[in-house]
Parts: C-alpha cells; structure tokens; sequence
C-alpha cells in the first residue's frame, strides 16, 4: 500500500484479516507457495498459473520432504489465487 501511495495510486483496503492462523501440517505449502510469489505464467487473458518448472527448483533447493503432498496443497492454493488475481484484472 505504502508503494502505491508513494506513485499517487489509491488503492483499495484489502478484506483480508491482517492476522490469521495456519496450522502446522500447512505450513511447508504455505512456505512454498510464498516462495513461488514471483514465479507465475501470465498470457494475455490474465494469470494462468505456477511455472512448476521453477516449483520443481525450489522444491529441490529447500529440501522439501513430501513433495507430493506439499504440491497438492500448492495447487488449492493456486487454484483460488489464479481466480482473485484473474477477477482483480477483469
């Protein structure tokens, strides 16, 4: 928000609590899925998904134990932030 205000933009309140809680046996997808924030495919029509390319990576670079596991939880993860961020454009 503070970046925005610095160019002139307004942007809107988010309705996002500012504090949540995650369970523990979601914490290595939610890790993962932070560290995946810059790693999106975009085409024309809007977002379209992680580039598993560098999931895989990142995966092998942090050790994660249960890949199968934490890919899956990735995945319902992406699946409603591909809809927000896709909703936000249109």
């Amino acid at each position: 928000m503070a970046d925005a205000k610095a160019f002139g933009l307004a942007l809107p309140e988010p309705d996002a609590p500012e504090h949540f809680e995650v369970w523990p046996d979601n914490w290595p997808a939610v890790e993962m899925f932070l560290r995946c924030q810059t790693q999106w495919r975009t085409t024309m029509s809007g977002v379209c998904g992680l580039d598993y390319s560098a999931v895989e990576w990142l995966f092998r670079l942090y050790e994660v134990e249960d890949q199968p596991a934490v890919l899956e939880d990735l995945q319902v993860m992406e699946a409603a932030a591909v809809k927000i961020l896709n909703k936000e454009q249109g």
